[in-house]
């Protein structure tokens, strides 16, 4: 199946693939070829695409949409990161921030946001770990 995973910016991938696995906002899905078809949100959560010879390409994907149609699957994605494109110092710092703010319970804290900045660190943490 043909798989594209899209920013705004650019085309993160393109290409053959023999599975999807990522995470709607229900849970974990697994796409292979020939699956109904179906537009879901995404989490803040790792990517993964089987390529061909058992190569797995891993993203570090910040919510958007995935659509699946035939034997086509769209990942539009709010950002997306390849492991080489993170900067696990910078990744761990950011965590450790998120951490320090949800910890000190300001009143003034944007908590949603402060939660969504904790969960892109850990996302690029996980996938630089791969």
């Amino acid at each position: 199946m043909t798989v594209e995973v899209v920013t705004p910016e650019r085309v993160l991938f393109s290409g053959e693939a023999s599975m999807v696995i990522a995470r709607g906002v229900q849970g974990d899905l697994g796409i292979l070829p020939n699956h109904m078809p179906m537009v879901t949100p995404l989490k803040i959560a790792p990517v993964r695409i089987k390529t061909e010879g058992d190569k797995e390409l891993v993203m570090a994907v910040s919510g958007g949409f995935m659509e699946v149609r035939g034997d086509k699957v769209t990942i539009l994605a709010e950002t997306a990161e390849r492991p080489e494109d993170i900067d696990p110092s910078r990744a761990k710092a950011a965590k450790e921030r998120a951490e320090q703010r949800l910890n000190e319970k300001h009143p003034d804290l944007d908590l949603r946001r402060a939660e969504r900045a904790l969960q892109r660190a850990i996302t690029r943490l996980q996938v630089t770990n791969k």
